[in-house]
């Protein structure tokens, strides 16, 4: 775990993939216990440590966690989120090329509990919700695309789901269409840059996560 940002009502990490930001029934360690760990060591709090959990990264997904360490910021940041006042960025690698440059994916997602996947639909289905993204290509090696994702709605693997729907799964991501998985176990899926304002100091905020070290990322110019 790497902190990327804190002070007295926030606390923004680092998640590595294969992390769980809470406990799911794996009963393997989590992010959100680990980051309790570390307030409780650096600011020798006793008893137990607040630490609310505003929004979440799919296990092998990297990158940017936002927690809260008080419960106003957490109630704040909540209503953030569902207002679309929280803006995140990510980047993808994929094998194929999207069919422009830059554009807007926009479909309707029906979830599967059972499967824990979700299907893209061009048109409303029962039970679907409304799911846009836009996307633009940054960078290409030899034989993968990076691109860069905003989203605009927050839906169950959306990002995973819609690229894959527009014939563009995310490397290492079997469950969406990928070949072949990543030697570790992760999808290369990195959630980028967080900004917002503030729920509290009402000061801008912009972080960003480091790119994973490994040559295929590392292969892009950016």
């Amino acid at each position: 775990m790497q902190v990327l940002y804190e002070d007295n009502h926030l606390i923004i990490v680092n998640k590595d993939s294969g992390e769980i930001v809470q406990g799911d029934k794996s009963g393997d360690a989590t992010l959100a216990d680990a980051v309790k760990a570390y307030i409780k060591k650096k600011y020798d709090k006793p008893g137990d440590v607040f630490l609310g959990i505003v929004h979440r990264l799919d296990r092998p997904v990297a990158g940017i966690v936002v927690f809260a360490r008080t419960s106003k910021a957490l109630a704040r940041l909540n209503d953030m989120f569902r207002n679309g006042d929280i803006h995140k960025t990510y980047w993808a690698i994929s094998k194929n090329l999207p069919p422009q440059e830059e554009g807007r994916l926009e479909n309707w997602l029906v979830r599967n509990e059972k499967q824990n996947k979700s299907y893209a639909h061009n048109r409303e289905k029962p039970h679907s919700k409304h799911a846009v993204l836009d996307y633009k290509v940054l960078s290409r090696s030899e034989n993968y695309t990076l691109l860069e994702i905003k989203l605009l709605t927050g839906r169950h693997h959306q990002i995973r789901c819609q690229l894959a729907h527009a014939g563009c799964p995310i490397r290492g991501d079997l469950k969406y269409g990928a070949q072949r998985s990543n030697p570790d176990g992760s999808i290369s899926l990195l959630a980028r840059r967080v900004e917002f304002v503030h729920p509290v100091s009402k000061q801008p905020i912009c972080v960003e996560a480091p790119v994973p070290n490994d040559n295929l990322w590392r292969s892009f110019q950016v």
